[in-house]
């Protein structure tokens, strides 16, 4: 009995150590294989002497070589469609296929490199933009800094969804910023403080020629320097003060004959560009209330 005992036991302990030499041996080889695809597209190491083994160890490895000749020139045309795109264009790429290549050079390292790519490749398109206002007309210049501000909004909206991946794990968790923030920041540098000395006072002189411009263009350029920079209320806060509230401070009692008379002048300013007040000789709105309401009352009298 004791002898079968001490079989039982030796057979156990025999088992352990061939399965202790088993895990050994497979995390020598787990780790001999990391170093290896490590190693594999260095110079010393050419594919020539690849074996089948090694080609299927880094058959989904992307090189920098591959991200330069492959996946960036994707993403470089679509940036270059949704830069370029107009308000309702049908923008022929896949989606799905950028957004696949963004998240597989993400997984590989690429981060930093496609994140320095995309921001070159934006500022470069901003510069050019910057140029193009540079030459433009007086009469076009606040049209073309609308179209030009509402382009570049519109494409962030499809840009930066695209590269959620490395705003998450790459902008966020290492730079300690977002991707649209530094986007809009880029419009601001390259394009808006270039012309914002220009821009401004032809704003404030079609403020003061009533439709020299669209109400709704004046609004968005307004309302998107107010983004990009809300310091620059202080150039004119009153023309900021018709689009932004709060801008300027509580009205008081003591300016209620400066709003009527500035509500005067816009009249006035309307009717000279051909907006008439309409027919007069009908009753106002208030007037024909006074005058049901009064109805109501003498024929409740008289029913009572």
């Amino acid at each position: 009995m004791e002898e079968c005992c001490s079989l039982s036991f030796a057979l156990r302990e025999a088992r352990k150590s061939c399965l202790f030499d088993v895990q050994d041996e497979l995390a020598r080889c787990t780790r001999q294989q990391r170093r290896l695809c490590g190693e594999l597209h260095s110079e010393e190491f050419p594919q020539l002497f690849w074996t089948p083994a090694t080609r299927k160890c880094v058959m989904n490895v992307i090189t920098i070589e591959d991200y330069k000749s492959t996946y960036w020139p994707k993403l470089d045309s679509a940036i270059d469609q949704l830069l370029t795109q107009s308000p309702g264009d049908y923008i022929p790429i896949s989606y799905e296929q950028i957004y696949s290549c963004v998240y597989k050079c993400v997984c590989q390292q690429h981060s930093e490199q496609m994140y320095s790519d995309l921001i070159k490749k934006i500022t470069n398109h901003l510069e050019r933009v910057s140029k193009e206002l540079q030459a433009s007309p007086p009469d076009l210049y606040i049209e073309r800094f609308n179209i030009a501000l509402g382009q570049y909004m519109g494409a962030l909206q499809s840009i930066v969804p695209l590269f959620i991946y490395m705003n998450k794990f790459y902008i966020e968790t290492k730079l300690n910023r977002d991707l649209k923030d530094d986007l809009i920041k880029l419009f601001t540098e390259h394009v808006a403080e270039k012309h914002i000395y220009n821009l401004m006072p032809l704003l404030l002189e079609a403020q003061s020629t009533p439709f020299q411009i669209t109400p709704s263009t004046m609004a968005n350029i307004v309302k998107g320097l107010y983004t990009l920079r809300p310091e620059w209320v202080q150039m004119a806060p009153a023309l900021f003060s018709k689009f932004i509230p709060n801008i300027l401070p509580p009205a008081v009692e003591s300016e209620l004959q400066e709003y009527a008379a500035q509500d005067q002048k816009l009249q006035r300013e309307l009717m000279q560009n051909g907006f008439t007040r309409g027919d007069q000789s009908r009753k106002r709105a208030g007037e024909e209330l006074t005058y049901n309401g009064s109805s109501g009352c003498a024929s409740s009298r008289g029913y009572r």
